[in-house]
């Protein structure tokens, strides 16, 4: 199971996840980040992956999905906290040329 939990700071905003980011999350995933689309006090969102420790293609397509969304309406999307494998899968599909990883 994943957990997400969303912190809003300035115009900022935080998807901090754990657990698993894989298929079986995709709802979850969606609820977390869909109310961040339409919020006009939001500028960018960052998606924390510090406390993810496995994640599959289905997450790299979901990954797409909310820069898509996000792009759509001029906000920006940051993944941090990436580290061990959660970082080798990122690097690999080249997700480095897409999203700013800090």
């Amino acid at each position: 199971m994943m957990q997400a939990t969303i912190r809003q700071d300035a115009g900022m905003a935080t998807i901090a996840l754990a657990g698993r980011f894989d298929f079986n999350t995709h709802r979850d995933f969606r609820a977390a980040y869909e109310p961040l689309v339409s919020d006009d006090a939001v500028r960018a969102v960052t998606v924390d992956f510090s406390g993810v420790d496995y994640l599959d293609s289905s997450a790299l397509g979901m990954l797409l999905m909310l820069r898509d969304k996000m792009g759509g309406c001029g906000k920006d999307v940051v993944l941090s906290g990436v580290q061990g494998s959660v970082r080798q899968v990122l690097e690999i599909a080249n997700f480095s040329k897409l999203f700013r990883i800090v």
